[in-house]
């Protein structure tokens, strides 16, 4: 697969069997295999085609940004990034140790696809073009879940360096449909949607493939909601797309999730600056005046992330991460 990284954060121990399957599989599709912990992983783990990083490891790496990241967070998922940066990746694939990988996870990625392309569509809820049962994904503006599907053109052959893979069993979903929709949940096999200039859906941390041009815009806030970090990761890494000329692909599941235990209720609780707030986030985010150009993504971010902090979702000391993580990348790329 080239040089193509698989990234993962999580405190199990070395025998998950999950952890032990990614490490078996990318082992044999020679895919160096990152694993960052935090304060409470196992000080003896070991596994086999498993890169661990421990928190000790972490401090010592020549990054301005793990000496100043939060512990206990999701988002200590960027040290494994810049990890992977570092070692010459081309190819980042992120996710989860709650996900199984099904056999074409381990396919090839190709950053030109044949998808049916949307533009200025607004929101689409892309999980509605692979089921005709209601669903929406995580971060999805409530506002727009009953609103019709834009109908689809042609397929096209177009660029996508951030591709979305949908997860079956348990798919990424907010925890209003978790109480109130049945579960489990397989999608239905289709073609690939690709959403291109205003349009949007969220996106995950939990099935996602990054292309090199595309991976400053890996980074995952820490100062906001937990559960809110890859969604509005996310509607940063859309609307900065649009002013590179890229394409956000999504397509069919190549991961059976069995989610790790959760407290529906604190989900919700922890989801509710989403629920309130993403329709104006995405409103925000479209009338800002970006400049339009790769060499521009870092000013752009940072344009981007002012919006969250001027709402009050995001805190200030966001500012310092974001500039250790630009420090970060330009040292490695």
């Amino acid at each position: 697969m080239g040089n193509t990284f698989l990234v993962i954060t999580s405190i199990a121990a070395s025998e998950h069997p999950i952890l032990k399957l990614f490490a078996k599989e990318a082992m044999e599709s020679q895919v160096p295999f990152i694993l960052i912990g935090d304060t409470k992983s196992p000080t003896d783990f070991k596994l086999e085609g498993c890169d661990f990083y421990s928190v000790d490891r972490q401090l010592q790496e020549d990054s301005k940004l793990s000496k100043i990241l939060p512990f206990k967070h999701y988002a200590r998922k960027n040290i494994g990034y810049l990890a992977a940066i570092s070692k010459g990746a081309e190819i980042i694939i992120e996710t989860d140790d709650d996900n199984w990988p099904l056999a074409d996870f381990w396919e090839k990625r190709k950053r030109l696809a044949n998808a049916h392309l949307l533009n200025n569509k607004g929101w689409v809820n892309i999980y509605k073009y692979f089921t005709s049962k209601h669903i929406w994904p995580r971060g999805f503006a409530l506002e727009h879940i009953m609103d019709e599907l834009p109908k689809l053109v042609e397929t096209t052959e177009i660029v996508c360096p951030i591709q979305q893979g949908l997860a079956d069993e348990n798919p990424d979903v907010d925890a209003i449909y978790r109480l109130t929709l049945p579960l489990p949940f397989d999608f239905v096999k289709a073609e690939s949607i690709a959403l291109g200039e205003n349009s949007y859906c969220p996106f995950n941390s939990q099935n996602t493939t990054w292309f090199k041009e595309a991976f400053p815009l890996l980074y995952l806030p820490s100062y906001c909601s937990f559960r809110m970090t890859d969604i509005w990761r996310s509607f940063v890494a859309q609307r900065v797309a649009w002013t590179c000329g890229w394409n956000i692909l999504f397509h069919n599941s190549t991961v059976r999730q069995e989610r790790n235990d959760h407290n529906l209720m604190k989900d919700f609780k922890d989801e509710i600056s989403g629920y309130t707030n993403n329709l104006s986030i995405v409103d925000n985010l479209n009338n800002l005046q970006l400049e339009h150009g790769i060499e521009h993504i870092a000013e752009n971010m940072f344009k981007c992330y002012e919006v969250f902090i001027n709402m009050g979702l995001i805190e200030n000391k966001e500012r310092e991460l974001l500039e250790a993580w630009f420090h970060d990348i330009a040292s490695y790329i």
